[in-house]
């Protein structure tokens, strides 16, 4: 495991951490909203393993990464932030990177391959996302992330509890180690997620933004051209079979891999079977690993 380090476009530090060959081709994970790169943990190192170079990364105001001071937290600072951490890789135009974006890392993958970075990456995978999303399902997780964002948890086995109630559908891990990682203490020994609370300010949390953000996507969407995957959970609550639909017209060459039991976090309900799909479409596209 190595440490990278990159800047984004405010100036802000990102950080984030590579696994595998260095000189084979680059899969850029980035993590939901409210999550960290540890999200990736156990499918980044698989991917690793079967000879890509993973680099999973916080994305600003989230884990390690610096928190912006005036909470600049839009689907536009974290594309541009993408920008900026593709332009930072090794000028290669024989092994461009792959994004591998989950909801609010798809949306910026979105936005950077059906704009101004459209030449910077050889692919992307989209993990639950699309321009249209179902609004309650929006409003149930920003609800989730509000409901504990300021005074936190008394133990992390408080944090399990709550993510239990949220997540009934996924089986309780036997330990907490993993969300410890989601986790920091604060100076009077409370648990509080590892994010700024300012990231609820974003565009995606407010309903008059929101429509806004759609019109982008979309335009983004019509746009792309690389090799692009949706992995979608079946029992997901933010894209139902209408929004797959819209996303198919709007991107043609678009292939669509369907998780069975899984919900929003795909990764984290059916990880087995979300990698298998993410192994496929690279090798197809982009051959094994060290045969380019």
């Amino acid at each position: 495991m190595r440490e990278r380090h990159f800047t984004g476009a405010h100036g802000n530090r990102i950080v984030g951490e590579e696994i595998g060959p260095p000189s084979a081709r680059p899969v850029i994970m980035l993590h939901g909203g409210g999550q960290t790169r540890h999200a990736w943990r156990e499918g980044g190192s698989r991917l690793a393993g079967n000879g890509f170079c993973v680099i999973s990364v916080d994305q600003r105001g989230h884990g390690e990464s610096g928190w912006d001071a005036e909470g600049r937290y839009r689907c536009a600072d974290f594309s541009a932030d993408l920008v900026c951490i593709l332009r930072q890789m090794p000028d290669d135009p024989d092994n461009r990177p792959v994004v591998v974006g989950a909801s609010l890392g798809g949306l910026a993958a979105m936005l950077v391959a059906g704009g101004a970075g459209a030449d910077l990456l050889a692919g992307i995978v989209l993990v639950d996302i699309t321009p249209h999303m179902n609004a309650h399902g929006v409003d149930r997780i920003t609800g989730f992330m509000q409901a504990h964002a300021g005074h936190g948890f008394s133990s992390v086995e408080e944090a399990a509890d709550a993510v239990a109630e949220y997540l009934p559908h996924r089986p309780r891990p036997a330990t907490t180690g993993g969300l410890l990682k989601n986790l920091r203490q604060t100076a009077d020994g409370r648990f509080v997620w590892h994010w700024d609370p300012k990231f609820l300010t974003g565009d995606l949390a407010i309903d008059s933004s929101r429509a806004d953000v759609q019109r982008r996507l979309v335009d983004a969407v019509r746009q792309i051209l690389v090799p692009i995957i949706l992995v979608r959970g079946s029992r997901s609550e933010l894209v139902d079979d209408s929004h797959v639909a819209d996303f198919s017209r709007l991107a043609r060459h678009a292939e669509i891999a369907d998780v069975r039991g899984a919900g929003h976090m795909v990764a984290g309900d059916r990880n087995d079977v979300f990698v298998d799909a993410v192994e496929d479409f690279l090798s197809r596209h982009f051959g094994t690993p060290g045969r380019r």
